[in-house]
């Protein structure tokens, strides 16, 4: 065995997970994204996807893909700088651009690549990214592939913002890059107080919405649009994984943003292109979400509803404000044993522990899509309850029959 073999092979944390009988990755689902998904042939409550738009199966979603792969072909086989451009990639990016209310648009392969290759590329060495400690993993490591200095804040604190702005030198470029609605803790940013700061200090603003678009704002444009704030953002960042039913992410700026990042972003310019079928399907998606408002509409009665539901059992939900609800366990052990008796139950959530969290953060993230019912979450609220109540974490709850 080799040195890097040996060293790699004393890395044993899943394994002992797996001897204990809670490892709760790479749960393979035979069927498609839906409300109810098929695990081991048995059918589960799916309450741990980012679909929250519900969209993934839509038939005229399903079919703009088929359409696409009959035109295009299944994949661009180069990237968007040579060979890969095509004509519906510049369709969306301008239907994007509309929709942010920016000048232009850029789509990359994935999400992540958007934050990794936007974030390398926007500052110097001399000048400064400030990042709330809670943003996305794909913000941190593109920061770490920046020559910038990196300045984090206590999460949504804006005196804590603040007073990292105040050691940034005058002249030197200062980039706030920020979660929407943040992935695991639900919450939303102080997008207002950011506005007020960065025009305070001269800093620039760059939100990540991938949990935000069909969530948040009008036809569900996302944070700015929320706020109001649309034309005080510099950056406005998506994905397609989530509400958008697809596979791929975007950049929205001034036209002078995306010229340079087309040029410069290595991530873009070293990448296949996003396929021809998951550019297609967000621009389905894209119809359906902002022609079916009610969509929209439903998912935050389905969000109140919930959070209710679990706030008057006992649970704690911290701030959240959106469709992802954290059920904060702070306890890695037992969120990973409420995961597995949960699955055994009939229901599918996400454990969240470190390095996700803090170890003292650890979670159960429970999210919900705009087509989930209001009878499917009162099931699954009383099989949290019911597992949470065995696990001695609510001594005193009142189990519905």
């Amino acid at each position: 065995m080799g040195i890097l073999q040996a060293k790699l092979s004393e890395y044993d944390a899943p394994q002992k997970a797996m001897e204990a009988g809670i490892y709760p990755y790479f749960r393979v689902i035979q069927s498609d994204q839906d409300t109810e998904v098929l695990i081991n042939g048995k059918k589960v409550l799916m309450f741990g996807s980012n679909s929250y738009l519900g969209l993934t199966n839509h038939p005229k979603i399903k079919e703009a893909a088929k359409k696409a792969i009959d035109k295009y072909g299944t994949g661009c086989a180069g990237s968007r700088f040579l060979n890969g451009t095509l004509d519906i990639h510049i369709e969306l990016e301008e239907r994007l651009a509309k929709l942010m209310n920016k000048d232009a648009a850029i789509c990359y392969s994935t999400g992540f690549q958007v934050n990794l290759g936007v974030v390398s590329a926007l500052t110097g060495r001399n000048d400064y990214l400030l990042l709330d400690e809670l943003d996305h993993a794909s913000i941190i490591e593109g920061s770490r592939l920046s020559f910038s200095k990196i300045l984090k804040y206590q999460h949504n604190n804006m005196q804590a913002l603040e007073s990292k702005l105040k050691i940034c030198e005058p002249d030197k470029i200062k980039l706030i890059v920020v979660d929407g609605i943040f992935s695991m803790e639900g919450d939303i940013v102080n997008l207002p107080e950011i506005v007020r700061l960065a025009k305070k200090y001269s800093a620039s603003i760059m939100v990540d919405d991938a949990h935000s678009i069909g969530v948040l704002g009008k036809n569900g444009a996302g944070t700015a649009s929320h706020f109001g704030l649309t034309d005080q953002v510099d950056l406005t960042m998506g994905t397609f994984s989530k509400s958008l039913a697809s596979l791929g992410g975007f950049i929205a700026a001034d036209k002078e943003v995306i010229n340079y990042l087309k040029h410069t972003s290595r991530t873009l310019i070293f990448s296949a292109s996003m396929t021809p079928s998951s550019a297609a399907t967000v621009l389905a998606a894209l119809d359906i979400m902002e022609s079916e408002p009610e969509r929209i509409k439903h998912l935050w009665d389905l969000t109140d509803y919930t959070l209710k539901a679990f706030q008057n059992l006992g649970f704690d939900t911290g701030k959240s404000a959106s469709p992802i609800i954290p059920l904060f366990i702070r306890n890695e052990l037992k969120a990973l044993q409420m995961t597995k008796l949960l699955l055994e139950e009939g229901i599918f959530v996400n454990p969240v522990v470190s390095p996700g969290v803090p170890k003292e953060d650890s979670l159960i993230r429970f999210s919900l899509m705009a087509t989930h019912t209001f009878e499917q979450v009162d099931k699954a609220v009383d099989k949290i309850a019911k597992v949470a109540t065995k696990l001695e974490m609510l001594n005193t709850v009142e189990i519905s029959k």
